[in-house]
């Protein structure tokens, strides 16, 4: 039997229920881009802010593109279950937040209709890097835009221009991508956006709406058939449009809102004045570790974060670059536990029931390692500090993309290709050097060269 409002008491009694009446709750938040991370992040705090006595914060969730999820939502009436995979045992919830499902190319008009509802005041997404559609200089690549078409600057501008013309107040919108900055980065596109089509909107945009910056993080991989029978099992119905993830999340929200917002905080969200320290850490300590994992596990043989992290030679590594270089190099906001931190990505690291694969890990790494790496080395040696096991890592990296054309990376072919020419007494400076492949972000020393080659000689 299928998941639906009519079937919630077949359920297995111990999926847990927030008991709030969900009929009785409005639409408040427009969420652009319907996936699997929304599902387990933004629907989750947001039911949590609901159970706790919020009101009217119900979600209208909009696919871009596909109807797949739609489909697998609306039988459902929206209601889903959210399955937290750890190694003391899965818990399971209903979530039933989301309210409607719209597919953007099939009803643009309802996608502005809602929009454009007066009780709305949030709009909400996660819609990946690609479509914010930025240019080489970080602005906003307006021919790619126009000939795309649909994008959520056509609905934005849509919406927006409805709110104004019936005289209602701004929106506040919230990114919850992997960007840096990532309100300022949906601010200047979107007011760039606006001025090419009505500057009067792009005028009123500024001065009435909000866009404040986030750091969000959960793993929530993809969904696999055996994942969809297993909760089927656990639950006692059908769900198509469950997620599984691990217990962890976190929510950091810069403080800056135009209107009214959901109590998140009943979630665990946390209200900031400034995300920036966050964003640091997490990319530095959390994804900084992972390419560690991925560069010294994949080499010895392992394919998921739980068994690199337990070999101990790359797990004593992985936890100095966390604990005494990405760490060090981030100047923390008030009350911002770093230690804390880390032994909280340890035990990420460690979970075994919610496997996560190196090479996935792996991918791309040319375009990661400057923010991750590079960066907080530069800054730990202005400041006179060492970073041997980011070296470490380091070094791991350039033996991987010495492989060329099986590695999975937008550089592949020149980063083979210097390693052909340079060799290992050359390697550094066609990397590093200015004009190099990866220029700019560290000037490794003649102690940092030396520790260097002496990894990559050892590794043969």
């Amino acid at each position: 039997m299928r998941l639906a409002p009519a079937a919630a008491d077949r359920l297995d009694p111990a999926v847990a229920r927030a008991g709030y009446d969900r009929a009785a709750q409005a639409v408040g938040i427009v969420h652009l881009g319907l996936g699997a991370f929304h599902r387990a992040h933004q629907a989750v705090y947001t039911e949590a802010a609901m159970a706790g006595g919020d009101r009217d914060w119900g979600i209208a969730g909009v696919s871009l593109r596909s109807a797949g999820v739609r489909d697998a939502l609306a039988p459902q009436d929206g209601l889903f279950t959210v399955t937290e995979r750890d190694p003391g045992g899965d818990r399971v919830a209903l979530v039933g937040a989301l309210r409607e499902t719209l597919v953007a190319p099939e009803r643009p008009e309802a996608v502005t209709a809602r929009l454009a509802d007066p009780g709305v005041h949030i709009v909400t997404l996660t819609v990946t890097e690609k479509a914010y559609h930025r240019a080489a200089d970080g602005g906003l690549d307006i021919p790619a835009v126009e000939a795309a078409g649909g994008t959520i600057y056509h609905h934005l501008a849509q919406g927006l221009a409805a709110r104004r013309a019936r005289g209602l107040a701004g929106l506040t919108l919230v990114s919850c991508d992997n960007l840096a900055d990532n309100g300022g980065v949906l601010a200047c596109a979107l007011a760039a956006w606006l001025d090419r089509v009505d500057p009067a909107l792009a005028r009123w945009f500024e001065a009435e709406c909000a866009c404040p910056a986030t750091m969000v993080d959960r793993i929530v991989p993809a969904m696999t058939a055996a994942d969809l029978d297993a909760v089927e099992a656990a639950i006692g119905l059908r769900d198509e449009a469950a997620v599984v993830t691990e217990r962890f999340r976190q929510w950091v929200i810069e403080d800056r809102f135009a209107g009214p917002r959901p109590q998140w905080e009943r979630g665990g969200a946390q209200f900031v004045a400034d995300v920036a320290p966050f964003e640091a850490a997490k990319l530095r300590m959390l994804n900084g570790a992972h390419s560690a994992l991925a560069y010294l596990g994949l080499p010895a043989g392992h394919d998921f974060v739980h068994q690199a992290i337990a070999d101990p030679a790359i797990g004593a590594t992985v936890d100095r670059l966390m604990r005494h270089e990405a760490a060090a190099s981030v100047d923390p906001a008030p009350g911002q536990d770093l230690a804390a931190y880390a032994d909280a990505l340890i035990a990420r690291f460690r979970n075994a029931a919610l496997p996560h694969r190196l090479a996935q890990i792996a991918t791309d790494g040319s375009q990661k390692i400057a923010q991750r790496w590079l960066e907080p080395m530069a800054i730990n040696a202005a400041q006179g500090r060492r970073s041997p096991a980011t070296l470490r890592a380091l070094a791991a990296w350039m033996r991987h993309v010495r492989g060329g054309g099986a590695v999975n990376d937008p550089l592949a072919v020149p980063l083979a290709a210097a390693w052909r020419t340079a060799g290992t007494a050359g390697i550094v400076d066609a990397l590093f050097a200015p004009g190099g492949l990866i220029p700019g972000h560290w000037d490794p020393d003649a102690e940092d060269r030396a520790a260097l080659e002496a990894e990559l000689v050892a590794a043969g």
